[in-house]
């Protein structure tokens, strides 16, 4: 059994709207730590939701990728990494089919 799989920073993981996921808790850990950049990131882009996902109240439009991911070069990284939300310190490589080593992680937790 191999150990757990390292990211490759395709940003793939980071193509939902994190704010659809981020937990009340989230949101005390940034204004405990005044991150009043990330709140007002996330208050302006006026989300709500509309039935399984999040819709742009503007423009009915539904966000394609988090807010905060930024690419360098072929590698897309997160802007606010140190602080991400508890679903994304949660989020393992390999862990969903959203991840291009989804079927890798899969034989792993078989074996």
């Amino acid at each position: 059994m191999s150990g757990p799989l390292n990211c490759l920073c395709c940003g793939k993981c980071c193509f939902v709207d994190l704010t659809a996921y981020a937990h009340k808790e989230d949101f005390e850990r940034w204004r405990a730590e005044g991150r009043q950049d990330i709140l007002d990131i996330i208050a302006h882009r006026h989300l709500l939701w509309a039935g399984d996902r999040m819709i742009s109240v503007d423009t009915g439009d539904y966000p394609r990728e988090c807010p905060f991911l930024y690419s360098e070069g072929e590698k897309y990284l997160c802007s606010i990494y140190e602080t991400r939300p508890q679903v994304c310190r949660d989020y393992q490589p390999g862990s969903s089919p959203l991840c291009p080593q989804w079927n890798r992680g899969q034989k792993d937790k078989n074996q």
